[in-house]
């Protein structure tokens, strides 16, 4: 998955220097910290909360009203992460929380942290076992492993590149890029990716996708390797260059720009032997103003794209074969909107850090396309 954060800006880790914060997670997980009990408003909620050097994961879920981030498990457990920021400025105090909920809703464990406005908010990837912390700088260091209970384990991590397997997980795209390898909790670089290459995909079989941009005037192509090898590649039409790559169950997309806005795709729906531009299909490309990094590609589980913008409309495809696309009525306008499997996750929430809720805040789930929302809801 991609996994988008708050004021939607890509997530990379928890709020601490990466030895800290793997210390702090190995510890014991409990909750901790202050807090009055008292009543008042909500902004001096807030305040206390984000000035607060031990805050309650409670307190800190309470004052963000919305995570940041959520990711799932394989046995359908959910993390879900929090930031309250600094309201008056990009400096100062803040705090971060995440918790675990079960397949029945119910918190399993949780933790919060005091953090500093400046650093990125907490990221992790739903893998087997549980979820994968996503490194909170460049380099690997920093990457731990959380179970379905909240139990920390310690990653492997090493420079040595690994061949891509099946199971493999994308932890980061670039500097550097780094593949999770649940059966092993190994985090490592993948062997034999082009030395151009600016974007990547790793999809279920364990192929790796990537977007080569040579530093001549040829042309931008879509490479596909597994288990270190090449199986083909695919230049990238003129006029267009290529921008962000996405790849699930048989089907591979990238997204085409021209000029500064993304104005269609190309992709494959059988692992990359054919491919096809979508330059309509329903979607109204010339609609699309926002910069090309705020676009949502994401595969489902059975092939089917989903596109669209951060904190704007999103489309998604008829059926595998992504001729034709619809768009999603959503229940509140989303800043974020991922998938895992076939399941839709948004997230409704205000762009910038304010002591105010917005309109429907909160995690919204769908499991069956779109067509029906519910409201994620904690049963203790």
């Amino acid at each position: 998955m991609v996994w988008l954060g708050k004021r939607g800006r890509r997530t990379a880790g928890l709020r601490s220097a990466a030895s800290a914060a793997l210390a702090l997670a190995l510890a014991a997980c409990g909750t901790g910290g202050s807090g009055d009990g008292n009543s008042g408003d909500r902004e001096a909620k807030y305040r206390r909360v984000i000035e607060d050097p031990h805050p309650r994961p409670a307190d800190v879920i309470e004052a963000a009203g919305a995570p940041a981030d959520v990711a799932r498990a394989s046995d359908g457990s959910l993390l879900l992460a929090y930031e309250a920021d600094n309201v008056e400025d990009d400096e100062g105090p803040a705090a971060t929380a995440w918790r675990v909920v079960g397949p029945d809703g119910h918190t399993v464990a949780e933790r919060a942290e005091h953090a500093d406005a400046e650093d990125a908010p907490p990221a992790f990837k739903g893998v087997r076992e549980g979820f994968v912390r996503v490194p909170p700088g460049e380099g690997a260091e920093g990457a731990y492993v959380l179970d379905v209970r909240g139990k920390p384990h310690k990653a492997v991590i090493t420079e040595t590149p690994s061949r891509t397997r099946p199971g493999d997980v994308l932890l980061t795209e670039l500097e550097p890029t780094l593949i999770y390898r649940p059966a092993t909790r190994t985090v490592a670089p993948p062997a034999g990716v082009p030395d151009s290459a600016i974007r990547f995909a790793v999809d279920e079989r364990g192929t790796v996708w990537s977007l080569d941009q040579p530093l001549t005037d040829d042309p931008n192509r879509v490479v596909r390797q597994r288990d270190g090898h090449t199986l083909g590649s695919r230049a990238v039409p003129k006029p267009y260059t290529g921008g962000i790559l996405a790849a699930r169950g048989g089907t591979a997309a990238l997204s085409l720009i021209r000029g500064e806005h993304v104005r269609g795709l190309l992709l494959t729906t059988d692992d990359g032997e054919h491919w096809r531009t979508v330059l309509a299909g329903g979607i109204p490309w010339k609609d699309l103003k926002r910069d090309p990094e705020s676009l949502v590609l994401e595969s489902l589980a059975d092939g089917r794209l989903l596109v669209g913008e951060e904190g704007g409309r999103y489309w998604l495809a008829d059926d595998r074969a992504n001729n034709a696309f619809h768009e999603l009525k959503t229940p509140a306008t989303f800043t974020s909107l991922t998938v895992d499997g076939t399941t839709l996750y948004g997230i409704a929430d205000a762009t910038t850090a304010t002591y105010d809720l917005v309109k429907g805040e909160g995690l919204w789930i769908s499991r069956d396309g779109g067509r029906e929302w519910h409201r994620h809801e904690q049963h203790g």
